[in-house]
């Protein structure tokens, strides 16, 4: 039998694989973001951080993510009980959704086909099948001739590839577009429920956690195939990468302000600002030289070293059913509102 080549990176997030350059020297990183091969747009809307990164095929070889247009939208604040937070979200959602679909003509005859991918028993995978129950329940009241909404399931369930479940309905239906709605993996912790990634390049269902399925794209089915994913899970060696620094960074903090007035004139339990430019050398008698790495490199240590554990944890947050709940209803709504918007 042989051997599968499984990338434990455990990321589907775009602008995570532009981090990954960030961490090379400042040369190689201008020199990637001066390429036409890569554009890379950050600002912010209010409280949510847009990412626009398009890559050509010159970009693909780059940093190794298919031929497209990406658009991550972020809350890093966000909490499971932030209307706010969410209301924002949705409104750049639906501002991007229309974006990314320019191109795509929709008329009243029009079909787009909705897939939720994932597994509705598991949690943190279901966020896929539970946008499509949103969905049909939105349908029943307010009704819509254009959305076709399934869940297939996953492969352990039913015995056969989603891809081909999908290609049997988009020959049967002929749709405009296929939207595909997934859960994703990320290398950040902060990442976690906090984040919307659309792009039109389809999607690998299973990619970011090792089990990569067939790919769900335009270029095997022959029409527009736009991804849609919030991530819900991270590897658990990324958790102690960010425990260890977030440990390293408080006590460098508490090293440098050792004596100033901001530690004296505190009347309770004194936090430094550990989101400060810090001099990390100030712990290296007490941890050593690996205190000073990068971030990414303390990271790559921790999953050589753990990698060979048999017993690889995933790991999502413990209110994730409160989260693919909102997220579920969020992607309906804005579903719903940009469907109204683009076909008047």
């Amino acid at each position: 039998m042989a051997e599968i080549e499984v990338n434990w990176s455990r990321t589907d997030l775009i602008d995570e694989a532009a981090e990954v350059v960030e961490h090379r020297t400042k040369k190689q990183k201008e020199k990637l973001e001066d390429t036409s091969g890569v554009v890379i747009e950050e600002f912010k809307e209010n409280r949510v951080k847009v990412t626009k990164v398009t890559v050509d095929k010159k970009g693909q070889e780059e940093i190794g993510k298919k031929e497209g247009t990406y658009i991550t939208l972020s809350v890093p604040t966000l909490y499971v009980d932030d209307e706010n937070g969410f209301e924002q979200l949705e409104k750049s959602f639906v501002k991007y959704l229309d974006e990314i679909h320019k191109d795509v003509v929709l008329d009243k005859d029009s079909k787009v086909l909705v897939i939720g991918l994932g597994n509705k028993t598991i949690t943190p995978d279901a966020v896929g099948p539970f946008a499509i129950d949103a969905m049909q329940a939105e349908n029943t009241e307010n009704p819509s001739d254009h959305f076709i909404m399934y869940a297939p399931g996953v492969t352990g369930q039913t015995g056969f590839e989603t891809s081909d479940f999908i290609h049997a309905l988009v020959q049967k239906i002929n749709p405009a577009l296929v939207l595909v709605i997934d859960a994703l993996a990320t290398r950040g912790s902060e990442r976690l429920c906090k984040t919307i990634q659309i792009t039109d390049t389809g999607i690998h269902p299973g990619s970011g956690v090792g089990n990569q399925r067939a790919e769900v794209s335009k270029e095997v089915f022959g029409v527009p195939v736009t991804a849609i994913g919030i991530p819900t899970v991270v590897d658990a060696t990324v958790i102690i990468a960010d425990a260890v620094e977030k440990v390293f960074r408080s006590i460098a903090a508490r090293v440098q302000e050792k004596g100033k007035p901001s530690s004296k004139l505190s009347v309770s339990s004194w936090t430094p600002d550990t989101d400060a430019r810090l001099d990390m050398n100030v712990i290296k008698p007490i941890f050593g030289e690996w205190s000073t790495w990068s971030s990414n490199d303390r990271l790559q240590l921790f999953q050589e070293v753990l990698n060979s554990n048999p017993e690889r944890l995933i790991v999502t947050p413990k209110e994730v059913d409160v989260w693919i709940t909102k997220y579920s209803l969020l992607v309906s709504d804005a579903l719903f509102k940009w469907m109204k918007k683009k076909v008047k």
